[in-house]
């Protein structure tokens, strides 16, 4: 009988020491504190999935606080979505709120499109505010020339609402900004004149409105306003001076050409002028020693040279009283 109860109290003993040590172990492996907060806190998390992320390395204080918030929030995920999404680099917190708000405005968000859109680099949280309460961006001063010249400079107040389905993959706010400018510009410059514009501006908005505008990006246009029209520059006036001017010069350029042309032509005359002058000179020169020859070769006497004197003194004469006549004629 003693034996016996000897040998139940060793048991005993036994079984309490295995059990000591076996919640020692398991409280040496598995981080109890956040294991024991996700039990009371309504959002269980196994213990091995603790002691997974505990040997990843994970943020087990981000990870059980998110599904914890989420899970309260009644919004339907995984704790291992949380973990890997944190390992992949995405923002933890900011999807978890991102998916409680949508889930309070009624809006159809996924825990993988949440995720996906995060680790797009796109503010997922600022995109589900975007869809509850629409933004409103302005464009920088938009310069468009009206058809009767006058420049017009315009500024647009855009409302948009983000749409979740073209978040990822679709054209941002930068996009918005130059496609409506683009239709600001086509609006203002197929108007007749800058009056019609001013009278009724909101033909721009009406314009640009229609063009669908916010096709491929990731938001809604909900309206387009005109927030300011001012008058600029009259361009027209300043591009017919500037023609105007531009023909000044070319007719200059031409003219100058003539002139050039003239001086070149009237050189070239007299650099003719002065070669048959110098064969003339030249030919003059050989007339005696022509004459000089005929006389030795008897084809010409003296009285034929002297009549040809007589010839050219005769119509020398008679050329100088011409000219005496014609300057008499020409003072009178």
């Amino acid at each position: 009988m003693n034996l016996m109860l000897g040998v139940g109290l060793w048991i005993g003993v036994g079984i309490s020491v295995v059990l000591i040590i076996g919640i020692a172990i398991f409280m040496g492996i598995v981080p109890v504190k956040y294991w024991l907060k996700s039990i009371f806190s309504g959002a269980h998390v196994p213990a091995s999935k603790l002691v997974g992320m505990k040997l990843r390395n994970v943020d087990m204080k981000l990870i059980v606080n998110a599904y914890i918030n989420a899970t309260k929030a009644g919004v339907k995920i995984n704790i291992s979505d949380l973990e890997t999404h944190y390992m992949a680099g995405g923002n933890v917190e900011r999807i978890v709120e991102a998916l409680i708000i949508a889930q309070g405005a009624k809006i159809n968000l996924s825990v993988a499109n949440a995720k996906a859109i995060d680790l797009a680099n796109r503010d997922i949280l600022q995109a589900i505010q975007n869809c509850v309460t629409p933004v409103v961006i302005t464009t920088p001063p938009i310069t468009a020339v009206a058809g009767d010249g006058i420049e017009l400079i315009v500024k647009v107040r855009i409302t948009l609402h983000s749409d979740i389905e073209k978040l990822i993959g679709g054209a941002g706010e930068e996009t918005i900004l130059a496609r409506v400018g683009e239709g600001v510009v086509t609006a203002v410059g197929s108007s007749k004149n800058h009056q019609m514009v001013l009278e009724n501006p909101d033909s721009i908005s009406k314009y640009v409105l229609s063009k669908g505008l916010d096709e491929g990006t990731s938001f809604e246009i909900l309206s387009i306003d005109i927030a300011d029209v001012d008058i600029g520059r009259n361009v027209g006036a300043k591009i017919q001076a500037e023609r105007a001017e531009a023909d000044v010069q070319i007719a200059n350029a031409r003219a100058e050409e003539r002139r050039a042309m003239a001086i070149a032509a009237e050189q070239e005359m007299k650099a003719k002028t002065q070669e048959m002058q110098a064969k003339l000179l030249s030919a003059q020169s050989e007339i005696p020693r022509a004459i000089s020859m005929a006389f030795k070769s008897g084809n010409i006497g003296v009285m034929d040279y002297y009549r040809m004197q007589n010839v050219q003194a005769d119509t020398y004469m008679r050329n100088s009283i011409g000219d005496s006549k014609g300057g008499t004629n020409n003072q009178g």
